[in-house]
């Protein structure tokens, strides 16, 4: 299964010129030494782009998801315990003799394996870690140096490896459990927003996700793109992402549910994954309006 997602996924990427032209440029930041930055709405992508990306190095890829209990120690590492080692020696037999050797047990974090290994690491969502764990980073961009804290050993900091590099992602800070990010870790990496697709990459990346026929996912993504221009916020949100259109496109497969906006079934299943992301983008004053015209929105779907 995961093998048919990667090719359908490279598939897109090879007939969208929007995702050539930002892989391209991608690539060369990361080959110059640059870290880069995805950032933009849950579900467009930043995270299948990132791996992509990451896996065209030809590199080891290390993936570290970032969540608010994410630690210095689970980055770089942690002492583990002990181990003990007892040696016996009877080679005289009237002579016992035991020595026993009690040594603290360290295990490296992934951030200090990727570093050491020159590995291609991921780090997704990473503004759901907090800053202070994050600080880590800025002597890894800035002096190509990590510093070992609490190692108990002579050196204090090891030297990045030249083939080691960084992928970040990102929410915006309007999100939910998103912290807002230090001025000095953005400055050193290369930001690049992901706004909705065009609309023939929408509708590539539908067929690819669920070999629904072209027609039906063309009117799935035209309906999607009418409804986000009800969005109406000052934020980021864009109301119903790239998943919605494959979430609809896959019931509708799976359950050989009608495109046809006369369908109650199919008019139900468009509201079910449509209408609380687009909330979002609403002030509450317009919520009732918008819901209306969601409703109608789905009953004008038709098959050409």
């Amino acid at each position: 299964m995961t093998g048919n997602t990667d090719e359908n996924q490279t598939s897109l990427y090879k007939q969208s010129s929007y995702y050539k032209r930002m892989i391209k440029r991608s690539l060369r930041y990361l080959e110059t030494g640059y870290p880069i930055h995805f950032t933009g709405p849950s579900g467009i992508g930043k995270t299948t782009l990132a791996l992509h990306i990451a896996k065209k190095r030809e590199r080891p890829v290390m993936l570290i998801n970032g969540n608010k209990d994410l630690s210095t120690e689970d980055l770089i590492g942690a002492f583990s315990g002990y181990k003990r080692q007892k040696l016996k020696d009877n080679y005289v037999r009237s002579v016992h003799k035991i020595e026993e050797n009690v040594k603290e047990s360290w295990s490296d974090g992934r951030l200090l394996e990727a570093v050491k290994k020159g590995y291609t690491l991921v780090y997704d969502e990473f503004t759901r870690s907090q800053p202070e764990a994050n600080n880590i980073f800025l002597p890894i961009l800035e002096e190509r140096i990590l510093p070992l804290y609490g190692m108990k050993q002579n050196k204090s900091f090891i030297k990045v490896h030249p083939d080691f590099s960084v992928i970040f992602t990102s929410n915006p800070v309007e999100y939910a459990g998103v912290y807002e990010t230090q001025d000095a870790l953005l400055d050193r990496m290369v930001t690049m927003t992901l706004g909705s697709l065009e609309q023939e990459a929408e509708i590539t990346a539908v067929i690819n996700k669920t070999s629904i026929e072209r027609e039906k996912a063309e009117a799935i993504v035209q309906f999607m793109m009418r409804i986000r221009k009800l969005c109406h916020s000052s934020h980021d949100f864009q109301g119903p992402s790239l998943r919605a259109s494959i979430m609809i496109a896959d019931m509708v497969k799976r359950y050989d549910i009608p495109v046809d906006g006369s369908n109650e079934e199919f008019n139900q299943l468009c509201f079910d994954i449509t209408w609380f992301p687009l909330q979002a983008c609403v002030e509450d004053k317009h919520k009732h309006r918008v819901k209306r015209q969601l409703e109608q929105e789905s009953k004008k779907i038709t098959l050409e």
